[in-house]
């Protein structure tokens, strides 16, 4: 249970830390910015094995979840604009 809650809040950190970077207007409110940290961290991890930065099992620091969270949020903003 504990983890859950650690993740959750990791991932509202990282969350606010992209929409911070990536101006613009963004979904949602706390529950989508934890989820986008969270999905960030997932990105981040699958581009860090994808160049060999990290090794197998080695999960994504806090400034590749980062990066992976603000790319999650470019491809909102280029598809959010191909639909308006």
């Amino acid at each position: 249970m504990l983890g859950w809650i650690w993740t959750a809040i990791i991932g509202l950190i990282v969350g606010a830390v992209a929409k911070l970077l990536m101006p613009g207007k963004d979904p949602g409110g706390i529950i989508i910015t934890i989820l986008l940290g969270i999905a960030g961290s997932f990105v981040g991890t699958w581009l860090g094995h994808a160049v060999g930065w990290y090794a197998p099992g080695q999960a994504a620091g806090f400034l590749m979840s980062v990066v992976g969270a603000v790319i999650l949020l470019a491809i909102y903003h280029l598809l959010r604009k191909k639909t308006a």
